[in-house]
């Protein structure tokens, strides 16, 4: 790749001792120039400067000024933990590119977010693990790739140091202290990039997290361990700590030999050894010459910001890969720091207030009504089911809202009722009650009955904070309670305004005829909506006792002909259209007892053509079947990342004719 010849200009954010480290390496980067230091203190800043004289413009300022300026490519970013996620959206938004350093954030929630903005701002947001860019790493990597050692059977890594006392960053929670997220992340990452490349990959995520650790008396990790099993039947164990001082190493166990690190994290300037041992072979010392590690991250950046856009040695996935396994870690050990507890006022990623519809990138979201309802209701609804902690709900429904949506579903017996909690306190901290439909769901088996009903949706309201729900859906039926007692126990919560309208989830087509059949001949609201199983596959079973599919001609018809509100749930065949499902692999039993059929096949193929015809994924084309029946239709999906959420969204901007309907549908040889 030809290289830019002019000067790539960057700017230090935070003035601490490892910007020092930075800036001091800097001139043996390619190209890089510090021209502008920035800090919350003019005077640290001021300081900073003196030590590392600036180039041109030179500008000494506070954040805001030194991202304003047009001569600054890009921030090099070294506050304390807490401070990154902030400082780095503003660079972004910016326009800099963005080095920051290790942990990217204090957990994976916030560093999925941030990786989201990069990807919308189109710059380049690499993490500082600088290690990873020196030679010696490189050179161990190779070693693993090439089967130095044979198969790679264990990675043993250690990260600690004992500070002496108990005061400092490193042992405040409120911003992220301990020895976990400030140096465990190293051995964590060594043995990803070990297991990675003994695959032929840049990383490879564990397969499980076992830790152990001690919390020390200001509530962060002062020694903990973890033992990972990762794929290739590889297994590491992981040492770190603030208050026990552990010898810095590495050492890599293969069949046929070991690598050993006395030195892994390069943290000085002077030459390292890596000894290599094989059996029957002479021991080898591999020396590597001194290499400056911050520099040539630097110039990692600045090749990605003027080419590919992405750093292939740390790219998102890998970041985000590396947050989830800390976030593991330190659950294992107990470790949940203030800003991330159930109750905790989690600020939008910005810092400003949540705007509807400020982070559209694909198609535009579509709304529909049901009535009873005057709000308007997004045609795709997010499940709150897969969002376990409030730093991961407030990332995924920010992100929600922030592309158009405004129509949740929970359920009472999500979590225990711990999801509906969680939903309850981003809608707090969001002030968007009276801007979100709020679907709540109760009266599941064995609990459905009208008694059940009350007591549920008011614990429901309890738990969300909130006086009413836009739709209530009774979440199962009971065909043995006369179906009028179910309608009067709902007219009833209707009329005192504890819900706007309601529905069932998993009710045939008959019960709700007979329903509102009784709401017409006692003066009583009826049925507006159903939420049943409803796709392009067509249901041959369903996933557990009680569901009720509408996949079916018959219920097709009958929704078309009441006019009725379908939100389906597992509108996407629960992964068969993801590209999952296979006729010879039949791992996932679910999956094959409710929707292996020659005909479903039949039916992923022609969503695999027309998607490739117009650039989506089945997933897209299976979502816009759902959004262009004939009658009203609300899907709900439930994506795990923000990532699988906007590849969700391509569905809204799928057209598809009656023809390519009816030949989607097997009802058509052609289209």
């Amino acid at each position: 790749m030809h290289r830019d010849s002019s000067p790539f200009r960057w700017a230090v954010l935070g003035p601490g001792s490892i910007a020092r480290r930075f800036a001091s390496q800097l001139p043996a980067s390619q190209d890089g120039v510090l021209v502008a230091v920035g800090s919350s203190s003019k005077e640290r800043a001021q300081s900073f400067a003196d030590e590392f004289p600036l180039a041109e413009p030179a500008l000494i300022g506070d954040y805001a000024e030194v991202l304003a300026s047009e001569q600054v490519d890009a921030v090099y970013i070294s506050t304390v933990h807490t401070g990154h996620a902030r400082l780095a959206a503003m660079a972004l938004e910016a326009g800099k590119h963005v080095l920051c350093e290790k942990p990217l954030t204090p957990n994976a929630a916030t560093s999925m977010a941030l990786l989201d903005l990069a990807a919308r701002t189109g710059r380049v947001l690499l993490e500082a693990y600088m290690y990873r860019f020196h030679p010696q790493t490189q050179r161990v990597l190779d070693l693993v790739a090439e089967g130095a050692i044979g198969d790679v059977a264990h990675v043993d890594a250690s990260f600690a140091f004992d500070t002496g006392g108990r005061s400092g960053r490193l042992f405040d929670p409120a911003i992220a202290g301990g020895g976990i997220l400030d140096v465990g992340c190293y051995p964590m990452s060594l043995a990803r990039f070990v297991a990675g490349a003994a695959q032929g990959r840049a990383f490879a995520d564990p397969l499980t997290v076992t830790g152990r650790g001690t919390i020390g008396q200001t509530g962060v990790d002062e020694w903990a361990t973890a033992e990972l099993t990762l794929p290739g039947d590889i297994t590491a164990s992981l040492r770190t700590g603030v208050r026990l001082a552990d010898p810095q190493s590495a050492t890599i166990t293969g069949s046929r030999g070991v690598i050993r690190l006395s030195d892994p994290w390069a943290l000085g300037q002077e030459p390292t050894v890596i000894e290599l041992d094989v059996v029957g072979e002479q021991p080898q010392r591999i020396e590597v010459p001194a290499a400056a590690p911050y520099a040539l991250e630097a110039d990692a950046l600045a090749a990605a910001a003027r080419g590919a856009g992405e750093v292939p040695e740390l790219t998102a996935d890998n970041s985000l890969g590396q947050a989830r396994a800390l976030d593991s870690w330190r659950e294992q050990i107990g470790l949940q720091y203030p800003f991330e507890a159930e109750d905790a006022d989690i600020p939008t990623l910005t810092g400003r207030p949540i705007e509807h519809g400020s982070a559209q990138t694909g198609p535009a979201m579509t709304y529909g009504s049901i009535p009873g309802i005057e709000k308007q209701i997004s045609r795709l609804v997010m499940g709150c089911d897969n969002q376990m902690t409030l730093p991961q709900a407030s990332a995924m429904f920010d992100a929600f809202y922030e592309i158009g949506g405004t129509t949740f579903d929970t359920a009472y017996i999500y979590g225990g009722g711990y999801i509906e909690k969680l939903f309850g306190q981003w809608v707090r901290n969001r002030g968007v009650r009276e801007d979100v439909v709020v679907i709540t769901k109760g009266a599941h088996t064995p609990h459905c009955d009208p008694e059940s009903i009350t007591r549920q949706l008011e614990e429901s309201l309890e738990r969300q904070g909130t006086d009413y729900a836009d739709l209530y859906m009774m979440h199962r039926d009971n065909p043995e309670i006369p179906v009028g007692e179910f309608v009067d126990a709902m007219d009833e919560h209707l009329r005192a305004g504890r819900i706007r309208a309601y529905g069932g989830s998993n009710w045939t087509p008959a019960r709700v005829d007979e329903a509102n059949e009784y709401a017409r001949a006692n003066g009583r609201t009826g049925f507006v909506g159903v939420s049943n199983h409803f796709g392009l596959a067509e249901a041959l079973d369903v996933p557990w006792a009680g569901c009720v599919h509408a996949t079916d001609p018959e219920s097709k018809a009958w929704f078309e002909e009441r006019g009725i509100a379908l939100l389906p749930w597992s509108s996407q065949a629960r992964g068969f259209f993801t590209g999952r499902a296979h006729p010879e692999d039949r791992s996932d039993a679910e999956l094959v007892r409710c929707y292996y059929s020659d005909e479903n096949f039949e039916r992923l193929a022609r969503a695999e053509q027309l998607g490739a015809e117009r650039g989506v994924p089945a997933t897209a084309i299976a979502l816009a079947f759902v959004l262009h029946q004939k009658f009203p239709t609300f899907a709900l999906f439930g994506p795990r990342s923000i990532a699988e959420m906007r590849s969700s969204t391509l569905g809204l901007g799928v057209e598809l004719t009656t023809e390519e309907m009816a030949w989607l549908d097997l009802k058509s040889p052609v289209r």
